[in-house]
């Protein structure tokens, strides 16, 4: 806090102080005030307009330094002045005063609580600028509620100045009425609980909850503007139409037939989507190969001779093609079509708001789902035509392995791929523009990773980035691509590949079925905009998955997906808000990383108090039993607390040890409860329990264990009264020892 700052908070505090000190409060009473109404009325009379801004200042100061005093001052001022002179002295002293206060609160406070809290507040701070002004309007409208308050916590916001000026004047006027209504008939109360009938309360309320009325009209008018354009089915064919068989496809109409609704699932190319047919399902496959490889490679190191072993890349295809099949009826048209699913392939296309045409079909739903999911980003860079290039949809096309694999990008997708051809022979080289590997992760697990992947042969390059491709031709006529990099705007990078792979992330299919002729807006980074309860612009039109964003993840689109379909079919009971506090998710390298809730860098930027808890896998039997004894888990906690606010897991198996760590944090679990949980020796789980042992070292109760050190050594002494001997054992040394090993 600068001087400025601390000079007004010392002002402000020294003038409080004074208040109390000599019982200021005294004379704000209303008995005070009922015995020098006459005195005061004779004064007034001789000097009208000096008693008037007498009274006008004192209000303002009481006011602003949230003193209590405001609702005496408006009695005895209308007893003094009359009901509309005294009105329109404490309805703008009133006003000016609160602002005074909502002003000191926001110099003095707001950039400290906004950098502090800001990540928790930023709900509140988008609330405010978007419905800010109904809410205070609603809050004045009450005068049982403390306005001190309000004026504190305002000025924490992002309401301006004058909205706030504006809405107090207008909404503290009925309460400012009322009371000056009775403080005319001042010498009649008895107590401030007499001020106001149970007629007068009951009015109050009702205007109280005006606000929230006049904001459910707005809404009904909104909605009705919106689809005015619109002509209403009389009836629904459906009701649910989900476009996209995806993840998030696929359960927002599994959860429409559960309950018994009639839903239509349209998909134009392959049901599963990206997951299953180009994305996790085929990339765990091709992940699986290389790590047999690279096992088999380690097989000397536990005493076992292999002839040197080699990798039939087409059946390593194969197989990946094989086990998409296996999963894919999971998937299938069949299973969802006995789940009571019309399943329908084609081009769909929304052409109103309860209207989707597919295959020259029109369909009317109640509601809408847009599940369309993401394709991978191609970057215009000159020359990308030339060479040959893939995308994690098309590498799956590959029947002979490159020589030489140049992959841009450093992210999950970009690892895994990297690791898995360079395990399988390639010669692999990675670009990433970025500093480090897997730019949202701690530095210290992507710093792991990164050795992992040199240490299997990987060629990395970070900060470097691709400047343009070139298409020649070697000595023997063969195609050779080169790549020009560019480190830094300081040195350039050549490097020969024959076959290159984008993994520089994914763009959201929004265009193409309809939202353009309906005005449905995207975000900056296209994505479909969404509120809390996954709706678009139109209330009945929802989007999940890769779509909407913000997490390219099967399993947020899962999560999404139960909330647009819940939402959709019985919203109009109750709506339920998406929430991904607790959203796992994990890059599928050697070693894994996986993570929820914030890491160590998000609790940096969000400047929390937090403690780090870290516990080295290579203290872990079973991971030492396994030749696993690489990684970490990392937790975060707010300070002196063992609630978990995140978990980082870099090691064999991340994955599956992140599900103890998820289920606390879901179900507010901390580290004493997962530390007071068996669990089976040796494992790999273990590693959660020692995790929270190392956290309750470092908060163990010193002083309660200095007084029980005392207790034992108190217990320690033999019935005459003689000091145990610390330092050596009671029995003969060699007779110790023996019994000891023993």
């Amino acid at each position: 806090m600068d001087k400025k700052k601390i000079g007004l908070f010392s002002i402000v505090a020294a003038l409080i102080g004074l208040w109390f000190a000599f019982d200021l409060g005294q004379y704000f009473t209303l008995e005070q005030a009922k015995s020098q109404q006459l005195a005061l009325q004779d004064t007034i009379a001789s000097q009208p307009l000096t008693a008037s801004l007498i009274y006008f200042v004192v209000y303002i100061g009481v006011t602003a330094l949230s003193l209590p005093g405001a609702a005496i001052m408006t009695l005895l001022g209308a007893a003094l002045f009359g009901f509309w002179w005294s009105l329109l002295l404490v309805s703008f002293a009133s006003s000016i005063g609160a602002t005074l206060a909502f002003l000191f609160s926001r110099y003095i406070l707001r950039d400290w609580v906004q950098d502090k809290f800001g990540h928790r507040l930023a709900p509140i701070n988008a609330g405010v600028e978007k419905d800010g002004p109904l809410y205070l309007f609603t809050l004045r409208l009450i005068p049982v509620f403390p306005f001190f308050v309000v004026n504190l916590l305002m000025g924490l916001t992002p309401i301006s100045t004058r909205m706030f000026y504006l809405i107090s004047q207008l909404g503290m006027l009925a309460g400012t009425m009322v009371y000056i209504n009775a403080g005319t008939q001042l010498g009649e109360i008895e107590s401030l609980s007499g001020v106001i009938s149970p007629q007068v309360l009951f009015s109050l309320a009702l205007l109280g909850v005006f606000p929230l009325c006049a904001k459910g009209l707005m809404g009904l008018f909104n909605r009705r503007r919106l689809y005015s354009n619109w002509p209403r089915p009389a009836q629904f064919d459906q009701n649910m139409v989900v476009i996209g068989a995806g993840a998030g496809g696929l359960v927002s109409a599994y959860i429409a037939a559960a309950v018994k609704a009639k839903v239509t699932l349209i998909e134009r190319h392959k049901m599963g989507g990206d997951c299953l047919n180009t994305g996790c399902v085929p990339s765990k496959a091709l992940i699986r190969a290389a790590h047999t490889m690279a096992e088999i490679s380690r097989a000397d190191e536990f005493g076992i001779t292999t002839d040197r072993p080699t990798v039939d890349f087409a059946r390593v295809m194969d197989r990946v093609q094989q086990v998409i099949r296996k999963v894919e009826p999971h998937d299938s048209v069949e299973r969802y079509s006995k789940l009571g699913v019309n399943c329908i392939q084609g081009d769909a296309r929304i052409l109103s708001p309860w209207e989707v045409e597919v295959n020259g079909q029109r369909i009317t739903t109640r509601n809408i789902v847009i599940a369309t999911g993401a394709r991978p980003l191609v970057p215009p860079i000159p020359g990308l035509e030339t060479v040959n290039y893939y995308t994690s949809d098309t590498i799956w096309s590959l029947e002979t392995q490159p020589k030489r694999l140049l992959v841009l990008g450093g992210g999950p997708i970009g690892c895994e791929l990297a690791q898995s051809f360079c395990r399988l022979g390639s010669e692999v080289t990675l670009v990433e523009m970025a500093d480090q590997l897997l730019v949202r992760e701690d530095s210290d697990a992507a710093s792991l990773v990164l050795q992992s992947l040199q240490s299997d042969g990987v060629d990395i390059k970070l900060s470097h980035r691709a400047m343009r491709f070139e298409a020649t031709q070697d000595a023997k006529g063969q195609p050779l691509y080169r790549a020009y990099l560019d480190l830094n705007k300081e040195k350039q990078v050549v490097v020969e590949f024959d076959a290159l792979l984008l993994a520089l992330g994914r763009v959201a299919n929004v265009q193409g079925f309809g939202l353009e002729a309906l005005g449905i807006e995207t975000t900056e980074r296209g994505t479909v905009q969404v509120n809390t309860f996954m709706q678009t612009a139109y209330p009945n039109i929802f989007a999940v998955g890769d779509v909407a964003g913000p997490f390219q993840l099967t399993h947020a689109a899962a999560h999404q997906a139960w909330y647009a379909a819940v939402n959709g079919l019985f919203g109009q009971f109750k709506k339920f808000k998406a929430d991904y506090s607790v959203l796992p998710a994990v890059t599928y390298t050697a070693p894994e990383v996986a993570r929820v809730g914030i890491n160590e860098t998000e609790a940096k930027a969000q400047r929390i108090d937090y403690d780090v808890i870290t516990y080295g896998l290579d203290d872990l039997d079973r991971a030492i039993t396994d030749g696993a004894d690489h990684g970490f888990v990392k937790v975060i906690t707010p300070k002196g607390k063992d609630t978990i606010l995140g978990a980082t897991i870099v090691g064999t198996g991340a994955g599956e040890l992140l599900a103890e760590f998820t289920l606390a944090m879901r179900h507010g679990l901390g580290l004493n409860k997962i530390l007071g949980t068996v669990h089976p020796y040796p494992t790999m789980s273990e590693a959660a329990k020692y995790t929270a042992g190392v956290w309750k070292q470092a908060n163990a109760p010193q002083t309660v264990l200095a007084w029980v050190e005392k207790y034992h050594r108190w217990m320690r002494r033999d019935r005459t009264g003689a000091k145990a001997n610390d330092s050596k054992p009671t029995l003969p040394e060699t007779q110790f020892k023996q019994e000891r090993d023993s």
